[in-house]
C-alpha cells in the first residue's frame, strides 16, 4: 500500500450550505472544490472532520463500522466551531452512496477504505474574527488504506510530557485541523531528540492523549483510560475497546492516572499500553520516555490482551465475528 491517506477515489460526495439551506449532495470530481482567497477556514480555521472505515468481507460485502457515532461527533464539533449545523441524516447518507459507488475499491483485509468527512467555512469575509461564517462546504472524500503506523503493529517509543497540551482544553472534544497543527511541533521534536513516534501529553502529571490518539493501560485483567471530559477528543475506537475489554470480562476504569501511577504500573512485567483511534486502531506502546530516561512498558512487546482487543475489533469488522452491538452499516 502507498502512504497512509495519499491515495484518493477521483469522486467524492459533496453538498453546500448557502441561503441558510443545505444544497442536494452531489457527486463531484475530488479536485474540483474552488474557494475564495478570504474563506473563513483559510483565515479563521473554521474545519472540522472525521475520520471512519468500510470494510470488505468474505462474502463480497462492504460494510462502514460504527458510522452513526462519527456523524454524530461531527454534528458536535460543527457545533462547537459555529459552523452551519449539519444535517446528519444528509451526512450519513452521502457516506453510504460514496463508499456504494467505490465499493469495488474497498481494500481486502488487512486494508479498508477509510472515509474523512470535512466541513469548511466558505464566506469570503476576513472581517469575521470573531464571527461563524454564513456559508460552508462539506464534502466526503475516500482513501484506500493499510495500517497507519509504517511499523504496523510494532511496540512504539512515546514521549511523556507533562508541560505541554495538545490542544487548548476547550478545543479537545472537537476534532479540528488546529489541534492536530498545535501538537505538530512539539512531535517533530520528539520524533529528532529522542526518536519518539509520539507525545502522550500530560499536562500538570496527568495523563491525556497523544497527538492523534487516545491512551489505554492494561494491567492484568484491567483496561484502564482517563475519564471522558471536555480536554481531549472522545474517540469512537476507544469506546469500541472498552465494550469489547468488557464483553472479555475485563474491568474498565475510567478515570484519571498520574505519570507517577502510569511509570509505576509500567515496570510490572505483564502491564501492557496501547493507543487506539480509526487509524492506529489499537496499536502497542514498548516504551515511554521520561525526563530523559527510557522505561520500557512490560516486556517491551505487542502483549496478548492488546493483540486479543485488536483481533475482536478486527475480527467485528471484517465479519469474522457475530456484530452484536449493530456496529455495521451495510454498503452493498
Amino acid at each position: 500500500m502507498a502512504a497512509f491517506g495519499t491515495v484518493f477515489m477521483p469522486k467524492m460526495a459533496l453538498t453546500t450550505f448557502e441561503n441558510n439551506q443545505w444544497s442536494p449532495a452531489a457527486t463531484v470530481a475530488a479536485d474540483s472544490i474552488q474557494l475564495h482567497p478570504g474563506a473563513h477556514v483559510l483565515h479563521y480555521s473554521s474545519t472540522c472532520f472525521e475520520g471512519l472505515k468500510a470494510f470488505r468481507h468474505s462474502d463480497g460485502s462492504v460494510h462502514v463500522f460504527r458510522m452513526d457515532q462519527n456523524v454524530k461527533r461531527f454534528a458536535q464539533s460543527s457545533r462547537f466551531l459555529s459552523l452551519p449545523a449539519i444535517d446528519e441524516s444528509q451526512v450519513s447518507q452521502m457516506i453510504l452512496d460514496i463508499v456504494a459507488q467505490y465499493a469495488a475499491d474497498v481494500p481486502e483485509p488487512p486494508g479498508s477504505m477509510y472515509i474523512r468527512p470535512t466541513h469548511i467555512g466558505t464566506e469570503g469575509a476576513i472581517g469575521k474574527a470573531a464571527a461563524p461564517t454564513a456559508t460552508s462546504m462539506l464534502y466526503v472524500l475516500l482513501s484506500p488504506v493499510g495500517d497507519y503506523f509504517t511499523a504496523g503493529a510494532k511496540a512504539l517509543r512515546i514521549l511523556l510530557d507533562e508541560t505541554g497540551m495538545r490542544c487548548a482544553p476547550h478545543m479537545g472534544m472537537i476534532k479540528s485541523g488546529g489541534n492536530y497543527a498545535s501538537a505538530l511541533g512539539p512531535i517533530l521534536r520528539a520524533k529528532a531528540e529522542v526518536q519518539a513516534d509520539q507525545i502522550l501529553f500530560c499536562p500538570g502529571g496527568d495523563v491525556q492523549e497523544t497527538g492523534a490518539a487516545n491512551f489505554l493501560l492494561i494491567d492484568g485483567n484491567e483496561i484502564i483510560t482517563k475519564g471522558l471530559d471536555s480536554s481531549f477528543l472522545h474517540g469512537v475506537t476507544r469506546s469500541t475497546i472498552l465494550t469489547l475489554a468488557a464483553d472479555l470480562g475485563m474491568t474498565v476504569s475510567e478515570r484519571n492516572i498520574t505519570v507517577d501511577e502510569l511509570l509505576e504500573r509500567a515496570a510490572k512485567p505483564l502491564v501492557e499500553a496501547a493507543l487506539s483511534g480509526t487509524a492506529a486502531v489499537l496499536t502497542p506502546i514498548g516504551t515511554f520516555i521520561h525526563n530523559g530516561k527510557e522505561h520500557k512498558v512490560g516486556t517491551g512487546e505487542a502483549g496478548p490482551t492488546t493483540q486479543k482487543l485488536r483481533q475482536a475489533l478486527n475480527d467485528i469488522q471484517w465479519g469474522k465475528a457475530p456484530d452484536t452491538h449493530g456496529w455495521l452499516s451495510q454498503v452493498v
